[in-house]
C-alpha cells in the first residue's frame, strides 16, 4: 500500500440548472425519451462562470475544511479536457488565485478518465518522498463543447468540479493498487476540441470543430466489455474480491453502463451509488463530485475500501482501489 491519505474533499457547480424539459426549447426531444436512456434528469451549466473558477472555489473549500495554508502546498494538479485556455493552464491560475506560493501546478488531460489518472500522478509524487502535500482537481465546463443542437450529445453533459487535499502519512490507508488502460485505436468514438491547421505552409485547411462527437453505441460496448475487465486486474492486483469493496465510485456517464459494471461484478446497485440524475457527465469532475456528496452524507466513512473507475475519452480506463 502506498500510505496516502485522502484529508478532505469539496465540491462546486453552477447555480443554474437545465432540466430535460428545458432543453425541448432548444431541440426535438423530451425527459421521457433523455431519461430511461441515460440516467440524466438535469445537469448545471455555467453562466458566466470558467473552468477556473470552479476549481478555484474547490481550492478555497478544501482548504478551509483542512485547515491547511495555501503555502503548506507542494503541488496542484488539475484535470480538464475543457482549460480556460491552453496558457496559462488552469492549475497554474488556481494556484495564482489562491496564492499558493510554494506549489508547482499544471493540468492533465484525460478526459472522463481524468480523476484516476490524475490521482494516480498525484499518489506518484507523494510516494516518491520529495512531497508531502498536494491538491488535485477534476474541473469542467464542457457547456462550451457542446452544440445545443444536437440531441444525441448535447443532453448528456454538465458542468462542475471536485476535488481532493492528498498527504504523505503513516497511518494505514491509501492506495493499494491501480489499472491504468488506453485504447487509442478506438479513440475516434469520442472526438471534441479539433484545431484547424491554418500555418502559413499548409496545402490544405482542416476544418475547425471545436464540439463533440461520439459513437455513442461503440462508446456504450467499450464501457460495458473492458471496463469490467480492467477491473478485474486491478482487485486481482490488490489482492481482494469483488465482496471486499464497500463501494464502486464510477464515472458518471450513463446509468445503464454502471447497472452493467454492477451486474458483470455480482454486487447491488447500492455499492455503485450514481448521480448523473442532477449533474449528468461532468467528465474529470464526476467521481470527484459524487465521492464529495458520499462523504459528507456519511456513506463512506474512514475504512472503507473505494474503487475509483474512470472510463471515456481517448480511449481510456482507469481504476484504483483505496484504503480510506
Amino acid at each position: 500500500m502506498e500510505n496516502i491519505k485522502i484529508v478532505t474533499t469539496a465540491m462546486q457547480v453552477p447555480e443554474r440548472v437545465v432540466t430535460n424539459d428545458d432543453l425541448t426549447e432548444l431541440m426535438d426531444t423530451s425527459d421521457e425519451w433523455i431519461y430511461p436512456r441515460t440516467g440524466i434528469h438535469q445537469r448545471h451549466v455555467v453562466t458566466t462562470e470558467n473552468t477556473s473558477d470552479l476549481a478555484t472555489s474547490v481550492a478555497k473549500k478544501l482548504l478551509e475544511q483542512s485547515g491547511w495554508d495555501a503555502a503548506d502546498l507542494d503541488f496542484i494538479i488539475v484535470g480538464t479536457m475543457s482549460p480556460d485556455a491552453l496558457s496559462p493552464h488552469t492549475a497554474a491560475i488556481v494556484q495564482g488565485n489562491i496564492e499558493a506560493p510554494n506549489a508547482f501546478a499544471f493540468d492533465l488531460n484525460a478526459a472522463c478518465s481524468g480523476f484516476v489518472y490524475g490521482m494516480s500522478v498525484a499518489s506518484s509524487f507523494l510516494s516518491s518522498g520529495r512531497y508531502q502535500k498536494g491538491m488535485f482537481i477534476g474541473a469542467e465546463v464542457l457547456s462550451k463543447l457542446v452544440d445545443w443542437k444536437d440531441r444525441t450529445v448535447s443532453v448528456l453533459f454538465g458542468d462542475g468540479a471536485g476535488g481532493v487535499l492528498l498527504e504523505k502519512t503513516d497511518e494505514p490507508v491509501g492506495l493499494i493498487a491501480e489499472e491504468l488502460q488506453s485504447f487509442g485505436d478506438r479513440g475516434q468514438a469520442i472526438l471534441t476540441g479539433r484545431f484547424a491547421n491554418k500555418n502559413a505552409f499548409a496545402g490544405e485547411i482542416s476544418p475547425l470543430d471545436p464540439y463533440f462527437h461520439q459513437d455513442g453505441r461503440s462508446v456504450y460496448s467499450f464501457a460495458t466489455r473492458e471496463v469490467p475487465k480492467v477491473m478485474q486486474k486491478a482487485l486481482e492486483k490488490a489482492g481482494l474480491e469483488a465482496d471486499d469493496v464497500d463501494f464502486y465510485l464510477a464515472h458518471q456517464a450513463n446509468k445503464r453502463i454502471v447497472e452493467s459494471m454492477a451486474k458483470n461484478f455480482g454486487q447491488p446497485m447500492d455499492k455503485f451509488p450514481t448521480n448523473m440524475e442532477e449533474y449528468g457527465n461532468t467528465s474529470a469532475g464526476s467521481t470527484a463530485i459524487l465521492l464529495d456528496e458520499l462523504r459528507r452524507s456519511g456513506q463512506i466513512k474512514p475504512g472503507m475500501k473505494i474503487a475509483f473507475v474512470g472510463f471515456g475519452g481517448g480511449l481510456a480506463i482507469g481504476v484504483q482501489i483505496w484504503q480510506l
